[in-house]
């Protein structure tokens, strides 16, 4: 995903993606299950403010610090952070004399560092990518990584308490694979990525996002609370938020998340949590985007399952009752694979 200068489409291609859309629309409405129930309403989403500022058209990550939000667009040719007062008021820009190819996402590090994950590629065709470090004192640092499958879609960060950055992929099958670099971050070098997990997802029904039911099977980013006893990661239509121990986020997402469905948006990305850790803060792109602080529910239905990457398999959690979801969730993927294929073609990097 870039910026508005780099989208170029033919008006064919243009209503072609519009078919498809709708398609994709019309077959899942008839094809996809009933699902489970997130946990009852604590309190109800509740909107802070709207970004309405042109450089964060493509908002694609948040962290709240204090009463400032630091937020990053995944469009540009230099690395912005953009500081926001409490009503969604630009008051200040951190940047970088770096290019980055596709920021997806941002963390806060426990010494002040702020981490963007430049791991966009919705063609597949990087040979590495990026974290890129802004450091307090205005260093900058720029720390490639390499997947040892070939390339990934990856739009979620998680920045784990002691500082091990975890990169979770985009799937349109739901199966998110989670990689951990294999040693410490080289400034300037490039590092390769192991994978140590899975992260299963299904169906959930939650409207939203650009492209129907397959929105709610894509990881679109992720987050640790503050105080490191929470971790969440977010589809276009729904969050997932697990309790952290320490800094073991693999041991994490081999638990049972509690679900939270998010409120419609036409592109949600960005997730990050509030500073106390009691809710999630979210976002979409497109303008105005409503940043939206979503209380966390004490319990919910298992809604996903995790598969270690060493062989080993936890016990199925509980699904709701009903029909399969797999065919549904069979039609989602390969419709929305050529959705995201045609997106790819219409929104091509400069």
């Amino acid at each position: 995903m870039r910026g508005q200068a780099d989208r170029r489409s033919s008006g064919a291609r243009r209503r072609w993606a519009a078919g498809a859309a709708a398609l994709l629309a019309l077959v899942l409405a008839a094809a996809a299950p009933a699902s489970a129930d997130p946990a009852a309403d604590p309190g109800g989403p509740a909107t802070r403010c709207q970004v309405t500022d042109p450089r964060l058209s493509e908002l694609s990550g948040l962290v709240e610090v204090g009463n400032r939000v630091f937020a990053v667009d995944d469009g540009g040719d230099r690395v912005d952070v953009y500081v926001l007062d409490a009503g969604c008021q630009v008051v200040a820009v951190r940047s970088a004399p770096v290019d980055p190819y596709d920021p997806e996402d941002l963390a806060l590090g426990a010494d002040g560092t702020l981490w963007l994950a430049d791991t966009g590629d919705n063609q597949g065709t990087r040979e590495t990518v990026a974290l890129i470090a802004l450091r307090p004192d205005g260093g900058t640092s720029v720390c490639r990584l390499a997947y040892p499958d070939g390339a990934r879609d990856v739009e979620a960060l998680l920045l784990a308490p002691d500082g091990t950055p975890y990169l979770v992929s985009k799937e349109v099958l739901g199966a998110s694979a989670v990689y951990r670099p294999d040693s410490a971050l080289v400034d300037g070098g490039t590092v390769g990525l192991t994978e140590v997990a899975e992260v299963d997802l299904t169906l959930t029904g939650t409207p939203g996002g650009p492209v129907g039911r397959a929105g709610q099977l894509m990881v679109t980013g992720g987050a640790v609370s503050p105080d490191g006893r929470l971790l969440a990661l977010r589809t276009y239509t729904d969050a997932y938020v697990w309790p952290l121990s320490g800094s073991d986020v693999v041991g994490a997402l081999a638990g049972e998340p509690v679900r939270v469905a998010l409120p419609a948006a036409p592109q949600g990305e960005a997730v990050g949590f509030t500073g106390d850790g009691g809710a999630l803060l979210v976002a979409s792109e497109g303008l105005p985007s409503d940043v939206t602080v979503v209380p966390l529910p004490t319990a919910a239905g298992p809604v996903a399952t995790v598969e270690p990457s060493d062989g080993s398999r936890p016990e199925p959690l509980p699904t709701a009752a009903g029909p399969s979801r797999v065919p549904a969730a069979l039609v989602a993927a390969a419709l929305a694979a050529v959705l995201v294929w045609v997106a790819g073609r219409l929104r091509r990097r400069t």
